[in-house]
């Protein structure tokens, strides 16, 4: 790493972490000050930080991981800038309980003591729009009106990702597909397969690259969740899988599905506790928008064989291919903290496995096509209907108390009761134009 910032000329290195709801967070500083901040950090005000700490206990380090050294791209060259990302820690040193990335890791050591290694894969939608949104909430519009797979002459869309994805491999993180996605304007980039922790620093990397990537192009890239009422909103799909060193511990070539009883147990637990980690994986009032709005989108409790209307699907891409076999949740939207948001899904899979979870019967219909009456008597309850609904189902939950730990478990409940009180106390547009009129 000292070799490539002096080949390199990197005058500035850049600190990453992020806050409790997953906004990146950054301090630069001269190469000559690394050695001081491996040793000891870098100190800052942690309650300036949204969810780190109190007035009367603010003093807080960050202190960079050299795993995740990268130089930046899109810097100027003369002037060569590279990143680290931070574990935050306290004054004795001691791990900060409320660093997202601790809590992450927190989970992951279960998942060791257990024998397993947490494997994710996510697939990353997002809009490219024609300029910023305004003051006066005008929502520009996006940059095409292409589809699904779409490809057309002098395509914005295409060289974007081209742009985005070169600069992402650049920084050494590997991209397995991209494409139109189904909304006018909509874009998907799949991140190759890796350790929770990895890929959760690599989605922090490429939400900054795509946005950088984007403003560079003269367009606005967002990870909105539902930006548009009439389009599908954007997901953050994501495969998990289990390892026990080099053996998938999902796959079982004699079942049906090819998913061990490891595998049906996780899953298990990803459904009994789903409404407990909702607020979690979609943290935003506007995530209820996109589940609730139809599509392919899930807003019911079950799981299915190949079913995109399905919470949970199992994907039967390569049934013959042992460590191909994984599982597909398909709730999380692409705004949400993935530090958290891998937490709490390897917390309740795990927690299906240690309890002898049973799984229950899959839906292989279009789930939203089914009547209330059809969904009660399949046993499909749904997933929280609004934010509001989330919060009462986590506050609820030991798994998630224990989980996220009682200083982000607190904090994350009463900044997201702030939230749904500002959202129900505004006059929508919606409102303004059905009643005024009329009443």
């Amino acid at each position: 790493m000292l070799r490539t910032i002096e080949e390199r000329e990197i005058r500035f290195v850049r600190l990453w972490f992020t806050d409790v709801l997953g906004f990146l967070k950054s301090v630069a500083i001269a190469p000559a000050e690394l050695e001081g901040a491996f040793a000891e950090g870098i100190g800052f005000d942690g309650s300036a930080v949204e969810g780190f700490a109190r007035v009367h206990e603010s003093d807080m380090l960050a202190r960079p991981d050299p795993s995740t050294f990268q130089v930046l791209p899109w810097r100027d060259e003369h002037l060569g800038t590279a990143r680290m990302f931070c574990d935050i820690l306290m004054p004795d040193g001691s791990p900060s309980y409320v660093d997202p990335r601790h809590v992450l890791r927190r989970s992951m050591q279960r998942a060791a003591e257990l024998g397993f290694t947490f494997y994710v894969h996510p697939e990353v939608e997002f809009f490219l729009l024609r300029g910023r949104p305004t003051p006066e909430d005008i929502l520009p519009a996006p940059i095409d009106s292409g589809g699904y797979f779409d490809q057309t002459p002098h395509d914005l869309g295409h060289d974007f990702r081209r742009d985005a994805i070169t600069m992402l491999e650049r920084m050494g993180i590997s991209v397995e597909f991209s494409h139109h996605e189904v909304a006018p304007g909509q874009q998907e980039i799949d991140l190759r397969y890796a350790d929770a922790l990895s890929t959760a620093d690599n989605l922090m990397t490429m939400r900054l690259v795509v946005k950088e990537v984007a403003l560079e192009q003269g367009v606005y890239a967002s990870f909105m969740p539902k930006p548009f009422a009439e389009q599908p909103g954007s997901a953050m799909h994501t495969h998990l899988s289990l390892f026990e060193g080099d053996r998938n511990a999902f796959h079982d070539g004699s079942d049906p599905l090819s998913l061990s009883k490891v595998g049906r147990a996780f899953v298990a637990g990803l459904l009994m506790h789903a409404p407990e980690y909702t607020a979690v994986t979609n943290q935003w009032v506007n995530s209820y928008k996109r589940l609730w709005g139809g599509g392919e989108a899930p807003a019911y409790v079950c799981w299915g064989r190949n079913n995109r209307s399905a919470l949970i699907r199992i994907p039967m891409y390569k049934p013959q291919k042992g460590n191909s076999t994984r599982i597909e949740i398909r709730s999380p939207d692409s705004a949400c903290n993935p530090y958290l948001t891998y937490a709490v899904l390897l917390a309740a899979g795990l927690k299906g496995i240690e309890e002898g979870y049973e799984l229950p019967d899959g839906a292989e219909d279009d789930v939203w096509a089914l009547t209330d009456a059809e969904r009660r008597a399949m046993g499909i309850p749904p997933l929280p209907g609004s934010l509001a609904d989330a919060i009462a189902a986590m506050e609820r939950s030991e798994l998630m108390a224990e989980t996220l730990g009682e200083g982000v478990f607190d904090w994350f409940l009463r900044n997201k009761r702030t939230e749904w009180d500002d959202y129900r106390a505004q006059v929508t547009p919606f409102e303004l134009t059905r009643y005024l009129p009329v009443l």
